[in-house]
């Protein structure tokens, strides 16, 4: 009989290195982190480092995030899912009772010099509740009583983004719902029958007065016709930025629609019109690679995943990251309205990256927990 240490069988180190670290998805983040602190430290120059700044200070905080997702066990998650929901409400309620208000919306609460927006730490509790209620009900998934029950989930913490208001948010949240119940054995029919109702109640609020809000009107009528005036000023600025980039930009921090300042929230929102115009095509090209490579990665976290739990809080982080950049790159590129969602490593926000840091800290332990495979 041979040996386990013969050719013909796999060795211990072997079974070992089927699982592990996912080095090449830790290093496309990275490489998104670089992106952004650079576009932050350009966006800066000559004026004020501020953003740069304190993104990197955000960057370090963010580790201890990191951490925490990376080294503890993702089944904890599932167990504390209860307290994790109930957490999730009491913030965004928090929210309504004490934030206060900017650009006509309440999104945030201060602590002292801190500045937190729960809204964000709540899309990947989301993921993680939601993940463990399909997983919990794994023998009943495929009953339309455990797919309402997990509308009634999502739509309370849905409808207290919308009061604050957040439309973009509450998106997100619908996306992560999606994304999970997609893996989750949730009979298809009634995902599209869901979605087919949100189209409806979509075009629904447009058309009953007092639903939407007379800004959001505007910005989709901005993708349409676009001049410096109100809601089309901001797009108009930014296909400005790329017109001028073309197809090899600018140059690094000679940006001049940056260097005026000629867009509102460039540093957030809008961070990608720096490397549009300072990079030109081929700057964006090479953020689009590193986007695509470390969705991939996350995917093949999803892919990989042989439990059901794992596989489907995968696919929720998956979904919200990648429903943030499309929507994000979207409406820059006057593709989609704009909604103010951020690009994920990029944009300038502590509890943005935070929230981005914890993914990734959470995909790398998921990873992790992959059971060797013989070959």
């Amino acid at each position: 009989m041979a040996s386990i240490s013969s050719p013909g069988f796999p060795t211990d180190a072997r079974l070992r290195t089927s699982r592990g670290f996912d080095g090449w998805l830790l290093l496309s983040a990275l490489i998104l982190l670089g992106f952004g602190l650079m576009s932050l430290y350009s966006v800066g120059a000559g004026r004020t480092d501020v953003y740069f700044r304190k993104q990197a200070i955000n960057v370090g905080i963010g580790l201890i995030p990191f951490a925490i997702f990376y080294f503890v066990r993702p089944m904890l998650w599932r167990r504390a899912a209860p307290v994790l929901y109930a957490t999730s409400l009491v913030l965004l309620a928090a929210v309504l009772a004490l934030g206060f208000t900017a650009g006509g919306a309440k999104r945030w609460i201060e602590f002292g010099p801190i500045q937190f927006q729960p809204s964000e730490m709540v899309k990947l509790f989301l993921a993680l509740t939601l993940s463990a209620f399909y997983a919990n009900r794994q023998d009943v998934v495929h009953r339309f009583s455990t797919f309402a029950l997990s509308l009634a989930h999502v739509a309370l913490p849905v409808a207290m983004v919308l009061k604050q208001p957040h439309l973009g948010g509450a998106l997100v949240l619908l996306s992560i719902w999606l994304s999970v119940s997609l893996v989750s054995g949730v009979r298809l029919r009634f995902i599209l029958g869901a979605l087919g109702l949100v189209v409806f109640l979509g075009a629904a609020a447009w058309t009953i007065p007092g639903i939407l809000r007379p800004y959001h009107k505007e910005r989709v009528a901005a993708m349409f016709v676009t001049d410096e005036k109100d809601a089309d000023y901001q797009v108009f600025r930014a296909q400005v930025a790329f017109g001028v980039g073309g197809v090899s930009g600018s140059g690094f921090m000679r940006g001049q629609q940056k260097e005026q300042g000629f867009i509102p929230e460039q540093h957030n929102d809008f961070i990608l019109t720096v490397i549009g115009e300072e990079g030109g095509l081929m700057g964006c090209g090479l953020l689009l690679l590193a986007y695509g490579f470390f969705f991939y990665r996350a995917w093949l976290v999803v892919l990989r995943a042989d439990e059901p739990y794992y596989r489907m809080v995968a696919a929720g982080i998956l979904g919200l990251l990648s429903f943030h950049t499309v929507v994000n790159m979207g409406m820059v590129l006057q593709l989609l309205p704009v909604v103010g969602l951020w690009l994920p490593f990029m944009s300038a926000g502590g509890t943005a990256i935070w929230l981005c840091m914890s993914c990734v800290g959470l995909l790398l332990n998921l990873r992790r927990q992959e059971r060797a495979l013989l070959f």
